[in-house]
């Protein structure tokens, strides 16, 4: 399987994520807010399952270089464990939009951040897994 994170399933364009944000549900795992919002995948629709926005403030990180570089390491974490969640959406035949926003004013380093991203996206799928049972009942 690929480790791909192509431009298809970067979520762009404006109107999209005010819906994200105004509509979305949203947890905070530290480093990282997290903002999501599903919904049903519709015949024909083409659109990759996840789509992701990295977020990181210019008032916490001053310098376009340590925000490019949290946002780098925000995507690497996410493309290298991206999987499961897939799988799960294919699945259920929906599609989410996730938004990373940074909330801490420091760049961690790879290895806690890629450990805090696994445990993101296991609750991704376990908020998946609840509303799947919500819907058979």
């Amino acid at each position: 399987m690929k480790n791909g994170f192509n431009k298809s399933q970067h979520l762009c364009g404006e109107t999209t994520i005010s819906q994200l944000f105004r509509e979305g549900k949203a947890f905070l795992v530290f480093p990282l807010r997290v903002v999501y919002r599903i919904e049903k995948r519709v015949e024909g629709d083409k659109r990759a399952t996840v789509r992701v926005l990295t977020s990181v403030p210019k008032k916490q990180f001053k310098h376009a270089v340590d925000r490019n570089r949290f946002k780098r390491l925000i995507r690497e974490a996410y493309r290298l464990q991206q999987h499961e969640l897939n799988a799960v959406l294919e699945a259920k035949g929906v599609v989410m939009d996730v938004a990373f926003t940074a909330v801490h004013n420091q760049l961690p380093e790879f290895d806690f951040l890629k450990g805090r991203m696994f445990k993101i996206l296991s609750k991704l799928v376990e908020t998946q897994n609840i509303e799947l049972v919500e819907n058979k009942e």
